[in-house]
């Protein structure tokens, strides 16, 4: 999925297409031309498929932005976590070779 993409349905998804697809619905069941039954049954599809995909935007979104991350070689916050422990561990070897060394 390219950037134009996730863009595209970001804004499909910001400016309300679900309400304008029940309004046209609505519209069309008050004209006769869907029964109430139709007319549910299409906007239920449509809620799912714009719920489907704003997961697949939130999933791409996050896998890009992960990749973007790796490639800028920026830590984890496991890996960061990882280095404040061995950090606390060396300064406490640290201080105990001092004390031995004062003593």
């Amino acid at each position: 999925m390219t950037i134009n993409e996730i863009v595209h349905k970001a804004l499909m998804l910001g400016i309300g297409v679900p309400e304008k697809v029940k309004e046209l619905v609505d519209e069309l069941v008050e004209k006769g031309e869907l029964s109430e039954s139709q007319g549910a049954k299409i906007v239920k599809e449509c809620s799912e498929k714009v719920s489907k995909s704003g997961d697949e935007l939130s999933k791409t979104v996050s896998e890009l932005t992960n990749k973007t991350l790796e490639k800028m070689n920026i830590p984890t916050a496991d890996e960061v976590e990882k280095l404040q422990k061995k950090l606390t561990a060396l300064s406490a070897r640290v201080k105990k070779l001092e004390e031995s060394a004062g003593a």
